[in-house]
């Protein structure tokens, strides 16, 4: 048996272990990446970035469907499911093609394809024919979608986001299990290029949304497109031989069954920690047979190994990742000098219509952090200026700031441009601004960031800093 030693292995050629490898390559060239798989991260793959192209082909088509609001008319809409699954294939597969050539740059001595598993703390048996001698490791091993075993009863109809990209034409109905972001993301698109689209969740969560207001106004408006139960109690799902049969108790209306063509799982993902043999690394495991580890170092208890990325569980989002890679690169490089990374303000972003925002603390941990001191700034965008004159004034936006100190703590958004707005939100948490402090930034008139100064506004005023937001303030202009 061939044997490597190194003085890194990196578990994964995913986002979180591509960053550590240029990290600890910088102090070493004894390292390997190691990859069981396919190269191209899930982002590229199945994940943000088709599903954004299907989003995009969604959104093109609603608009024009919105343009008799502008007294605009283009004729009959036509949507070419096969076209624009293409343009998804073909769009992916460009953004693939580019991980791939960046991966193909590291030296070939530092790549080794094949399965990788403990047996020793610093051994790690590739495939069977290579065991890799390491005196650090890092886990970037990624995740793969959850299905909770009675949606396995669609058997040949079931689907994940990592197959559902394959599709080369649009399907006529599709039932969405999990109303998470990537259930809402998908669902809502689907339900924009025609598809039949009925969703059922568990527990009533709304993506990630936890201010019990933004997800009363979230779960309306979106059932004002299709149908979205949060709280669903199917009693049976069953292959049939027209689709996917499912029997589920519709509010009033009692006990129904509908037939879909298809049954997509977006039930969450879990970790690929369970075909490591992580027993045998001699670190710590909960009860379900994950590591535990700092999340400020990645380090997993007093050991020589580190976790990262989707692996970990913690905060599954690309930056987050990429950030992750930094921090367990850096320290498995120095080790044993384990250091605290930066950790940068929560920031996440749902690509619906109107889309979900989440900034720094959520209402819940404000309360605890705060011990209940803190006060609450709100606006509507049904009447802003901009959001009107665009025809998108839907939603809502709150956030949150501590009393005494005025500092800004964090918010949530279901509405226009929350991308853009949760950036400007997350930069202003990382440097600990207070309200007082944002509301004496510049705002531009008319955007529909002036909606972001009319929450701050109301918030100050909350925390008694500030006076009562004017009525038709005539400093701001019109709409606002």
């Amino acid at each position: 048996m061939d044997k490597q030693p190194v003085d890194v292995a990196i578990i994964g050629a995913g986002t979180a272990g591509m960053v550590a490898y240029q990290r600890v390559r910088k102090v070493t060239d004894k390292v390997v990446l190691i990859e069981g798989d396919q190269y191209g991260t899930t982002c590229a793959r199945v994940g943000c970035m088709p599903s954004k192209l299907l989003i995009a082909a969604a959104e093109n088509a609603h608009q024009m469907e919105l343009g008799k609001l502008f007294g605009v008319s283009a004729g009959g809409i036509r949507i070419d499911g096969r076209r624009v699954m293409e343009r998804v294939r073909t769009e992916r597969d460009r953004f693939v093609s580019s991980v791939i050539d960046s991966v193909e740059k590291f030296p070939e001595a530092h790549r080794l394809k094949g399965h990788a598993r403990f047996v020793g703390p610093h051994r790690l048996l590739v495939e069977g024919n290579r065991e890799v001698q390491a005196e650090r490791i890092i886990i970037a091993t990624g995740s793969r979608p959850n299905i909770p075993g009675f949606l396995k009863e669609a058997k040949d109809r079931l689907v994940v986001n990592d197959d559902f990209f394959e599709w080369q034409d649009l399907p006529d109905s599709v039932a969405v299990f999990g109303p998470g972001v990537i259930g809402l993301e998908l669902g809502q698109a689907l339900s924009r290029l025609g598809v039949r689209v009925r969703m059922f969740g568990v527990g009533g969560s709304v993506g990630p949304i936890q201010d019990d207001s933004i997800r009363d106004y979230a779960l309306k408006t979106f059932n004002e497109e299709f149908p979205l139960d949060p709280e669903s109690e199917v009693r049976n799902v069953e292959r049939v031989d027209d689709g996917v049969a499912i029997t589920f108790v519709d509010g009033d209306a009692g006990e129904k069954t509908e037939t879909f063509d298809y049954l997509l799982a977006a039930t969450g993902r879990r970790p690929n920690v369970d075909g490591l043999d992580i027993q045998n690394a001699d670190i710590e495991l909960d009860e379900n047979g994950m590591p535990l580890f700092d999340p400020h170092t990645l380090r997993c208890g007093q050991s020589h190994i580190f976790i990262a990325g989707d692996a970990n569980n913690s905060l599954p989002l690309l930056h987050e990742a990429a950030d992750e890679g930094r921090i367990a690169g850096e320290n498995a490089a120095s080790y044993p000098d384990v250091r605290t990374g930066l950790r940068r303000t929560p920031l996440a972003v749902v690509f619906t219509d109107p889309q979900i925002a989440t900034v720094g603390l959520t209402i819940h941990q404000v309360g605890e952090r705060c011990r209940g001191c803190f006060a609450v700034g709100e606006v509507s965008f049904e009447d802003q200026g901009r959001s009107r004159v665009i025809g998108k004034n839907r939603g809502l936006l709150r956030v949150y700031g501590e009393y005494g100190s005025g500092l800004f703590m964090g918010a949530e958004m279901f509405g226009p441009a929350a991308e853009h707005i949760a950036h400007l939100l997350a930069w202003s948490a990382q440097r600990r601004l207070t309200v007082t402090e944002m509301l004496e930034m510049p705002f531009y008139h008319p955007v529909i960031e002036e909606g972001l100064r009319t929450a701050l506004k109301d918030l100050n005023r909350n925390l008694s800093i500030g006076p009562a937001p004017e009525e038709g303030c005539t400093d701001c202009g019109p709409g606002v």
